[in-house]
């Protein structure tokens, strides 16, 4: 099964991926991981992407649209995947549909207030990647004991300027999968294993 997640940033899209792709035996492939390790890498396209991404300001298509073209193109995603974070806007919709037929469409929804407590309160680990939340009372990274920061993307102001992005250029994508017959709406703001039960219950899986 083909998928994509839609969602504003904070909706949950990564972790219930997570749990997705692991009950349908299918990759996830996260635009915002290969940027990001591109960016670590500091590869020409992650040095390009960084400097919109520090602004909470989406990458260009023609970049993202190129990265996950290859993706897709590698062994592991001939039997079906799961696109979290891609695609953003029209354009890049209408790019992946001459080159990829998708199965469904899930769009997690979640409040304002709620998405702004998620992404300000977010640390992560520069060493290992470990991501928690403020929340949680931790002050040293679990896995290797290193500091938790918060990543440039996720400071208060950074946060508005995202959610003011997705409403602008991202959430036009519900009409258009709408528009299709694909997009599955899910309540995104209940606990964890709730929401992964009704992501699966609209694809049919459970």
């Amino acid at each position: 099964m083909k998928i994509v997640f839609l969602g504003p940033p904070g909706a949950g899209k990564g972790t219930q991926a997570e749990k997705i792709v692991a009950r349908l035996g299918i990759p996830q492939i996260s635009t915002g991981e290969i940027l990001r390790r591109a960016i670590r890498e500091k590869t020409q396209t992650g040095l390009e992407a960084q400097s919109y991404i520090e602004k909470g300001a989406l990458v260009p298509d023609d970049v993202v649209v190129r990265i996950v073209r290859e993706r897709l193109a590698e062994e592991d995603c001939r039997g079906g995947y799961l696109l979290d974070g891609f695609p953003r806007t029209l354009p890049q919709a209408e790019a992946l549909a001459t080159f990829e037929k998708i199965d469904a469409v899930v769009n997690l929804m979640v409040p304002q207030e709620l998405l702004i407590h998620r992404l300000s309160g977010r640390r992560v680990c520069a060493a290992c990647g470990y991501t928690t939340h403020v929340d949680r009372g931790e002050e040293k990274c679990p896995k290797c004991a290193q500091n938790l920061t918060q990543r440039k993307d996720d400071a208060p102001e950074s946060v508005k300027n995202r959610l003011v992005v997705y409403e602008e250029q991202t959430k036009p994508l519900v009409d258009y999968y709408a528009g299709q017959g694909l997009l599955k709406n899910v309540d995104g703001a209940g606990e964890l294993e709730d929401v992964t039960k009704a992501i699966l219950a609209a694809l049919g899986c459970n």
